[in-house]
Parts: structure tokens; C-alpha cells; sequence
């Protein structure tokens, strides 16, 4: 068996692409209509939903909904925020990840579309309208998310 040998010259150019187009908000390599089509073929059973869940400092909110939703078996989550002194920041990659996005707040809505305006052409933003006033896990929080994501995604 003959052990291919890596091309390093490839390897720093296809590493130089990809910093360049996240630079630019691009996705890199970009998939073909074929991919496309095969990959929104798939039942929903087979397919876990990427949701991210937004707020400014990835503290209680976020982290309560990423709770919450985090055992179901359609959904796929993660949550960041969009404050510099973020628990978590959301990044090029969380956006690139998700297929919907729920944020607590209009202001958290401008802020993602100021940073990462090219990558979230076709994808959803919903705003909850959840001030900033409850901890980790407050059960009026808690009550509030289910009943908003559910009625968002059409669960339960």
C-alpha cells in the first residue's frame, strides 16, 4: 500500500482560501444544487435541525433555551451572544451552523446583521421578545421559551 504524500503547498493555499472568505462573509467551498437537493431531501427524521439561540452575554437566556431544547430528538442547539464579554460569542461558524436562529431581542437581530450580513442571506432570525430579567432556568423563562420555540418550529 503506498502512502500518499500531502502537498503542502495545497494545503496552505486551501487554509489561506478559507481565512479569506470568512474574512469576506463567503461560504467556502460553496456546495453544488446537486448537494442542495440531495441534502433537503431527507425526511426531517433523519435530518436534526440546527437551532442557535442568541442573546447579549450568552449568560442565562440562551443558555436556559440551549437547556431546554437540547435533549429533543429533532432539533440540534447551541447558543452564544453578541456582546464582546460573551460567556460564548456567537462566531462565522455558529452562523454557518445554524438553519434558524432565535434571539432574545431586536437588538440582538441588528447586531448579527451589522457583524455577519452576507452569512445570513435565507436564513431565519426570530425575535422572542424576552427582556432581560430572568437567571438560569427561571421557570417563567422557561415556560416563555417552550412555548415561543414550539410554536415557532411546529413541535410537540
Amino acid at each position: 500500500m503506498k502512502i500518499k504524500e500531502k502537498r503542502w503547498e495545497d494545503v496552505y493555499t486551501r487554509s489561506a482560501k478559507l481565512a479569506l472568505a470568512e474574512q469576506l462573509g463567503i461560504d467556502y467551498p460553496q456546495m453544488t444544487d446537486q448537494q442542495l437537493l440531495l441534502r433537503a431531501d431527507k425526511p426531517l427524521t433523519e435530518h436534526r435541525r440546527n437551532i442557535l439561540f442568541i442573546c447579549s452575554r450568552n449568560q442565562w437566556r440562551s443558555p436556559t433555551a440551549e437547556q431546554i431544547w437540547r435533549s429533543h430528538p429533532l432539533l440540534s442547539v447551541r447558543s452564544a451572544g453578541t456582546s464582546p464579554n460573551a460567556r460564548r460569542k456567537v462566531s462565522v461558524s455558529d452562523i454557518r451552523w445554524a438553519e434558524i436562529m432565535f434571539v432574545m431581542e431586536e437588538k440582538h437581530r441588528s447586531r448579527l446583521t451589522a457583524e455577519f450580513t452576507r452569512l445570513l442571506e435565507n436564513k431565519p432570525i426570530h425575535v422572542l421578545d424576552i427582556p432581560d430579567e430572568y437567571k438560569y432556568m427561571d421557570p417563567e423563562l422557561v415556560e416563555l421559551l417552550e412555548q415561543s420555540v414550539e410554536a415557532t418550529l411546529g413541535l410537540k
